[in-house]
């Protein structure tokens, strides 16, 4: 393409290079050096009327000096040119210009459009006719026509952020030659293949031109993004470039949907990588404002990722109805949903186990879905500002389990009605056998999961039938009662999984059905998170429209042109094209994104071989002007001249050295500690950290101060009894026993809390009630005891009015299902081997958490503290006969008057005191024996 290596694109200002031997004259004479002469001016008039002086000749290394200095002016105004461009086109055929006018394109698009009008040109000079296609561009009008013609076309077109579809532009050319073979067939293109089988380089030289040139750009600048994921803790970006050929390291920003940068990365490639994958870390909330992320200084389509409220990592709250079991995590009702939501979601826990306090703060998290496993009751101060959460586009996804089987039916939160109850799939309402899953309904969220065949459920919630039970079902059993139901609430839903969350109750949360399922739910969830204020329903249609386009260059428009509205297709990824070219569908109130290149895409050179194209590159890169280099030098010989001529008249020579130096920066420290203080420590006690240390030192047996004193007078010297009974018969030395104040004091500290209700006594306000439903759930254990003798839970029997205040109390609290105490129960021998549990009166049955599923007495529960019972409840007055005077003396009488009564009551103490400390404990040792016939076997 080019004839000579060097060329002036001005030669006519060489003529002044015949002016350089008058320079040369001009230049040779210097004026005489000044002379230096000391005081008194006569002396100095004398000297100068002595006699007559001529310049000096200027030496002749200076006054070559000047003449190179005019010579490399005259060069650089002649504007000297390297490589030229002097093609000539090939004769016999049109002018055929194959144009990619994609995003890769953008860069370097006005040299691609000097390039081709050079090439116009070159042909309108040969009278030859051009066909011009773009490969960018839905249609092409090649027939071979004027360079005029072909000159308007090419300022017509533009880049277009779309991966170029060259067979369809191929095929448009083809037609338009109609067999006739091209003279100069030149392929401008973008150096990139655009699909894995790009034959484009072969097809075009099926053409039989005369002369194939391939014209690329600068492959290096060519870079995109094809994926990003929101993981955990950062943002992972995958990066391909098209030139792998050395190492590179390119700079990724992510803005917000302002277009502030809020977060920086840098990915880097090794030599002869192609694919690199890096992180951009920041916090959840910065991550989730990310509006795209886009290579720095790359300016192409593809270089930016588009991210719409998919991308959006989801917070999820979890709610647990009883404490993690460090010792059994996988039978916490909580490991499963962790680990399957883990991945693909920030999980949230409540810092505070009382959840009327924990709830409101979670909720100013804004959480996308709030997860409740096994609750049955919620403090009756937080249904209302859930409610109003979930009505504002929240989800709030809840888990059966025997609390709540145990709850009321008429939970608001619950969505439907619920058989109070029936709790297993065994009995005359249910069946013998386990139950597997039936299809999924193509109506749900989980439309298109696999039914699973090796999932069965054992357990489960019952619902009532209703109309319209069928439609608000998502998943169902094979006999067709309800797995998961879902309820509309304004804007928001509750759905419930009618088993745990855990494995007691079905195969479920030990499968990937489980995480399907759930991932399904998180994708339907509101990306952005849902606050308790009232805000619109934001939801996509089916058909989404266009709202924000993306050029070639990158850059995000409001203009959307001729781009059809999108149709989203289920399981399939929406790819870019001419009716749905790059940017994003739908509305402000959520849309989604469609990016240039499909997800994980590598960018390949294209492939040339099989053919004879001569690789050619764009105008502006192979040819440079070296007038800037040429003033650059004459520059630096004026300035050199400028020096000699300054050190010639002694101007250096008279400068005075320093005299001195500058005065010292610093003076040293006047004076030094002499005295190394003594060791300090800050007072960061806080008032009552006393108390506290005294409370942890040593076990204390707690009641609850009911404000009645000869109730808490009693209480107090009831478990003082115990407290020395404790003392003098086992290794257990409790300190004295405390009285508590559930609005205020700490009730961690205590392994038990005794509670005589009395009906006269004041009620407890829902914050105290609160508070110890966080201490149960903890894993604490409160002792109701009525005193009176009457089972407060027997409801065939008449209820006395402490066992109404006691049914009062529970109908707050979030407790599961109860049962009296087993023969073969824990209780029965963790110290003494006991029958029964008096105290003042033997009349009344010890109630306890209830065993689930039928379980065998050797299988350890999954409740807090090691399968202990957060709820004891009694009407025989434990404290009544474990009261003592400070002689020592029972206060009370039993009832009938009998000391070994109280002699068992004071046994049963001390076997809810073990059971409290050590658990099943001694579930297990009593099975010794068992066990070591087992393994001799």
């Amino acid at each position: 393409m080019t004839a000579l290596p060097f060329a002036f694109a001005f030669p006519a200002i060489l003529g002044a290079l015949v002016a350089l031997p008058v320079i040369w004259w001009l230049l040779r004479l210097t004026p005489p050096r000044p002379k230096t002469e000391v005081f008194p001016p006569l002396k100095i008039l004398a000297s100068v009327l002595k006699r007559e002086e001529t310049p000096a000749q200027s030496p002749w290394w200076l006054t070559l000096l000047r003449m190179l200095l005019a010579a490399t002016i005259i060069l650089a105004i002649a504007d000297p040119v390297f490589n030229p461009r002097t093609s000539s086109l090939a004769s016999g055929g049109p002018l055929v210009l194959f144009v990619d006018n994609s995003w890769a394109a953008a860069p370097d698009w006005e040299r691609r459009i000097q390039t081709a009008d050079a090439l116009i040109d070159d042909a309108e000079s040969a009278g030859t006719p051009v066909s011009i296609a773009f490969t960018a561009d839905p249609t092409n009008d090649a027939v071979p026509g004027s360079a005029a013609a072909a000159r308007d076309k090419l300022g017509a077109a533009e880049p277009r952020p779309l991966v170029p579809d060259r067979e369809r532009a191929f095929q448009a050319l083809r037609a338009a030659l109609n067999g006739i073979k091209p003279g100069t067939l030149a392929f401008l293109a973008d150096g990139a293949a655009a699909r894995a089988d790009d034959a484009t380089v072969r097809r075009l030289a099926e053409l039989q031109p005369a002369d194939l040139r391939l014209i690329e750009g600068d492959a290096a600048r060519t870079v995109a993004i094809t994926a990003a994921n929101n993981a955990a803790d950062a943002m992972t970006v995958k990066v391909t470039r098209l030139n792998s050929s050395h190492a590179a390291s390119v700079a990724l920003n992510a803005v917000d949907t302002q277009g502030r940068s809020i977060a920086n990365g840098r990915v880097d490639f090794a030599p002869g990588q192609s694919v690199a994958t890096s992180s951009i870390t920041a916090p959840f909330e910065m991550r989730n404002d990310f509006a795209r992320v886009s290579v720095d200084n790359a300016a192409t389509a593809g270089a930016v990722h588009l991210l719409d409220d998919a991308f959006r990592r989801r917070r999820v709250v979890l709610l647990s109805g009883g404490g993690g079991d460090e010792f059994q995590p996988l039978l916490s009702p909580l490991y499963y949903i962790q680990r399957a939501l883990q991945p693909y979601a920030d999980l949230i826990q409540p810092a505070d186990s009382d959840l009327s306090i924990a709830i409101p703060k979670l909720l100013a998290s804004n959480p996308s879905i709030i997860i409740m496993a096994d609750i049955g009751r919620l403090p009756e101060d937080t249904y209302e500002p859930l409610t109003r959460w979930i009505s504002n586009g929240g989800m709030l996804l809840r888990f059966a389990g025997p609390r709540m089987a145990a709850a009321p039916a008429d939970d608001p939160l619950i969505p439907v009605i619920l058989r109070q109850g029936e709790r297993a799939l065994g009995g005359t309402l249910s069946w013998s056998e386990p139950q597997s899953l039936a299809e999924f309904p193509n109506f749900g969220p989980f439309a298109g999961i696999a039914r699973p065949a090796d999932v069965v459920v054992k357990r489960q919630v019952l619902a009532e039938p209703t109309p319209d039970l069928a439609e608000r079902t998502w998943a169902s059993l094979a006999d067709g009662t309800p797995l998961v139901t879902m309820k509309q609430l304004a804007s928001g839903q509750i759905v419930l999984f009618h088993v745990t969350a855990e494995a007691t109750w079905s195969d479920l949360p030990i499968s990937g059905t489980f995480v399907d399922m759930l991932r399904h739910l998180l994708q339907i969830s509101r990306s952005g998170g849902v606050t308790s204020e009232a805000r619109g329903n934001a939801r996509v249609a089916e058909t989404l429209a266009p709202f924000r386009m993306l050029t070639a260059k990158g850059t995000l428009v409001s203009e959307t042109g001729s781009a059809r509205p999108l149709i989203p297709q289920a399981g399939a990824e929406s790819t870019a094209n001419f009716d749905n070219p790059p940017g994003l569908y739908g509305s402000e109130d959520g849309f989604t994104s469609l990016n240039v290149l499909p997800e994980n895409t590598e960018l390949t050179p294209l492939d040339t071989t099989g053919t004879s194209a001569v690789r050619e590159g764009l105008i502006g890169g192979e040819s440079w002007s070296a007038k800037p280099a040429f003033f650059l030098a004459a520059f630096l010989l004026l300035l050199a001249d400028s020096l000699v001529v300054l050190f010639m008249n002694g101007a250096f020579s008279r400068l005075r050295p320093a005299t001195r130096t500058a005065a010292m920066i610093a003076i040293a420290l006047s004076a030094v500690f002499l005295i190394q203080p003594g060791t300090l420590h800050a007072n960061d006690s806080q008032p009552g950290d006393d108390l506290i240390l005294q409370r942890l030192d040593n076990t204390h047996l707690a009641y609850v101060v009911t404000g009645e004193q000869d109730v808490d007078d009693i209480s107090e010297r009831g478990l003082e009894g115990l407290t020395q009974f404790l003392t003098f018969r086992t290794t257990l030395e409790p300190a004295p026993p405390v009285g508590i104040d559930l609005t205020k004091d700490e009730l961690a500290f205590y392994p038990i809390i005794y509670w005589p209700v009395s009906a006269t006594a004041p009620m407890p306000s829902t914050a105290a009630i609160s508070r110890i439903d966080a201490y149960m759930r903890n894993g604490g254990t409160v002792l109701f005891d009525t005193r009176d003798q009457i089972s407060a839970l027997d409801n065939g029997g008449n209820v006395s009015a402490n066992g109404q205040r006691l049914q009062a109390i529970l109908a707050n609290l979030d407790i599961p299902p109860l049962e009296p105490v087993p023969s073969d129960h824990v209780l029965t021998k963790s110290f003494y081997l006991l029958s029964s549990f008096p105290g003042r009166y033997a009349g009344s049955p010890l109630w306890i958490e209830a065993r689930q599923g039928g379980r065998e007495a050797t299988e350890k529960s999954a409740a807090t503290a090691d399968g202990v019972s957060p709820i004891l409840i009694t009407g025989n007055d434990f404290a009544g006969a474990w009261a003592i005077d400070d002689s020592g003396v029972p206060m009370l009488p039993t009832v009938p008057s009998d000391e070994a009564q109280r002699e068992y009551a004071y046994r049963a103490g001390v076997n809810i005191m073990m059971y409290m400390l050590t658990g099943n404990y001694k579930t297990d040792q009593v099975h010794v024996p068992d066990l070591l016939e087992r393994l001799g076997q």
